[in-house]
């Protein structure tokens, strides 16, 4: 297909864009900010504030080197090579932290502080995920060819993650802490190794428009401009951030089923099998919604579910009723990741992706942060009501948004 190399380029691309989807999805259920970490956490000896930090500080990490990266990104002639060494050393440090988590335990809050500072680093180079993937999908895969692909790799991902999900709780009832933890997170990593490589492998068309060199400097006086000037980016960013606020506190969810429900191992691992199942088929039939009805589509479904998840959250005082409003925040969540990196190309010009895809990720991450880190203190003093009202809010304010500012002006997105 013209402009996106040979046939043979694009299928070749097109399996290794599945391979990613499938392998990504098994590691981050061994490393869930939403599930695995909170309690791995907690039996560490945390505070209800420590655990928003852990979830907050991946937020605010990814933020403090995205100039940088999206500097290299628009310098480099080899992004995807470039991805892929930037990957393989976020994710070696982090294998190293694992294997020395067993000479912090037993010393206090040194367990904890430790987990948070390789965290931290480790979501330092996750600011260039956005900035690299982005255009990398958006010039190597067709427009009707890049949701089902991606989210049959998700779902394939995540049918191997409900068996790694079942074996959670098994491993870390009979291994014991921390070495329960050792062997789940060192896993999870492993695989995220093996899928730095993939990028290494792709092959960019020969006649791919390259992206707008831009310095430091350049990049951070040019993101105001991006929503400044650009409507319907504009408008993207809105629906973006509330959503990421929504997803970002599904961490809390697990402190809720923790605290106020003496959740422990069995019901950490259901609450992580439901994730799986959810990952499976949100990814699924997003993806294919996304190829038939565009990613604006997706983001308007996938915060109808929000809402209704803060709502039933809200309303009820169970941990059944807390499972169901799990499967619909998780469906959202697998929504939101599936088709908002799309969202994002469609309504921002192809040179300057990065720095688009960059200013959508710095507003939806800050926010995000600042909510988990005030969020917290709340939490301990009266409770998780303001949670659920706080994802409702979110929830609404995404999906008037879209129907109202966005869906007249991307018609011509959606296919």
């Amino acid at each position: 297909m013209e402009g996106f190399g040979s046939s043979q380029d694009i299928r070749h691309n097109h399996r290794l864009f599945f391979v990613d989807s499938a392998l990504f999805a098994p590691a981050m259920t061994l490393l869930s900010i939403t599930a695995v970490v909170p309690y791995f956490l907690d039996q560490a000896g945390a505070t209800t504030f420590q655990i928003g930090l852990a979830a907050s500080s991946a937020l605010i990490c990814n933020l403090a080197l995205q100039p940088v990266f999206g500097r290299i990104a628009s310098h480099s002639r080899t992004p995807h090579r470039t991805f892929a060494n930037v990957l393989l050393t976020q994710r070696v440090f982090f294998l190293a932290f694992v294997v020395c988590i067993p000479l912090f335990a037993g010393h206090g809050q040194a367990l904890v502080w430790a987990f948070l500072l390789s965290w931290a680093v480790f979501n330092l180079f996750v600011g260039s995920y956005s900035i690299f993937y982005t255009p990398l999908l958006m010039r190597l895969l067709p427009p009707d060819q890049r949701g089902a692909v991606r989210g049959l790799g998700a779902a394939a991902g995540s049918l191997v993650g409900l068996g790694a999900a079942a074996l959670i709780p098994v491993v870390l009832s009979r291994v014991g802490f921390p070495y329960g933890y050792v062997l789940v997170f060192a896993l999870g990593t492993v695989l995220l190794l093996v899928d730095a490589v993939l990028f290494r492998w792709m092959r960019p068309p020969a006649n791919s428009e390259p992206s707008t060199p831009m310095s430091v400097v350049a990049y951070v006086k040019g993101m105001p401009a991006t929503v400044r000037h650009n409507a319907p980016f504009r408008a993207v960013v809105v629906i973006c951030m509330f959503l990421a606020v929504a997803n970002s506190l599904l961490t809390y969810y697990t402190v809720y089923a923790i605290r106020v429900f003496a959740a422990a191992e069995a019901q950490i691992g259901i609450l992580a099998a439901l994730a799986v199942i959810a990952g499976v088929v949100g990814s699924v039939c997003s993806g294919f919604a996304s190829d038939r009805w565009g990613p604006r589509a997706v983001t308007a479904a996938a915060a109808a579910l929000v809402v209704l998840a803060g709502a039933l959250a809200l309303a009820t005082h169970s941990l059944g009723f807390l499972y169901v409003a799990w499967v619909m925040a998780n469906l959202a969540n697998s929504g939101y990741a599936l088709s908002a990196v799309m969202l994002v190309g469609t309504v921002s010009p192809l040179a300057q992706l990065p720095l688009y895809a960059g200013v959508n990720s710095v507003v939806s991450l800050a926010l995000s942060a600042a909510v988990l880190l005030l969020l917290a203190p709340a939490l301990e003093r009266v409770g998780f009501p303001p949670l659920f009202a706080i994802v409702l809010l979110c929830g609404a304010v995404s999906l008037l948004t879209n129907e109202l500012a966005l869906r007249r002006r991307v018609v011509s997105a959606d296919p």
